[in-house]
Order: structure tokens, then C-alpha cells, then sequence
């Protein structure tokens, strides 16, 4: 199997577990680096990109969260995603670019249609809040 193969798998047992840190921060290298889609600039290092995907586990993490495809092409995988967030149906994709040991390396996630980047913007500005408050 590939890196991304044995990653996505980690990926999906992460996410199953609902939001379990010690299975995350297996996951992730320490140079790893976060795209958000509504903050500009990356997120850079281990410590930063846990704490942006802990919080969206927490932000989007109910019971109508599902992958719907999946496709893994070498280093790189792509998950689509579907969210309903007090109402508004939210579409999506992870980017996860793994390194040969299977650890995430680059994670980008891009949502539409528009009001669902800005609910989700609101339900990760409270959560991320929250993890430094």
C-alpha cells in the first residue's frame, strides 16, 4: 500500500473515533502545513495544524458529517464531504497530500457554495476560540 492508502485509513479511523488527539497527533508530521478556506495565509508545523483540524472535528463533526468520495492518486488523496450546519448544506474537500510513512504532510480544505464558507468560518471561530481561550 501506498503512503496516501495507509494515511487515508488512519484519516477515516480518526475520524470515527470522533476527534481522538492522540490518534491525530500520530498522524501528522511535525513540518506539516493547514489550508484553511477562510483563513489566508497556511498554518504552519505540527502544533498549528492539530489544533485547526481538532477544531473542525469539533465544528463539523455531527451526525450528518459524511465522506462521499474518494480519490487517491499517488502521494495525494482527495475526500469530498457533505455537512448540514444549522440548516445550511455544506459541500466540501480534503486535500491531504501524505509523505512515504503515511503522515500528513499538506491538509487543504475547500467548502462551498459561499454561505457555507461562512457558517463554517462561525462555527470555527468559536471552536478555535475556544481551544486558546
Amino acid at each position: 500500500m501506498s503512503g496516501a492508502r495507509d494515511g487515508v485509513a488512519a484519516w477515516h479511523a480518526y475520524m470515527a473515533s470522533g476527534g481522538d488527539a492522540d490518534l491525530l497527533a500520530a498522524q501528522i508530521a511535525d513540518d506539516a502545513v493547514f489550508h484553511s478556506p477562510v483563513v489566508h495565509s497556511p498554518q504552519e508545523g505540527k502544533t498549528k495544524v492539530m489544533l485547526y483540524l481538532l477544531s473542525a472535528a469539533k465544528a463539523l463533526g455531527n451526525d450528518s458529517f459524511r465522506y462521499v468520495r474518494e480519490l487517491v492518486d499517488g502521494d495525494h488523496a482527495l475526500l469530498e464531504f457533505t455537512v448540514e450546519l444549522d440548516g445550511i448544506k455544506v459541500n466540501g474537500i480534503d486535500l491531504i497530500t501524505f509523505g512515504d510513512d503515511g503522515k500528513i504532510k499538506d491538509f487543504k480544505v475547500m467548502v462551498r457554495p459561499l454561505k457555507a464558507v461562512n457558517k463554517v468560518w462561525e462555527q470555527m471561530a468559536a471552536q478555535l476560540q475556544a481551544a486558546q481561550g
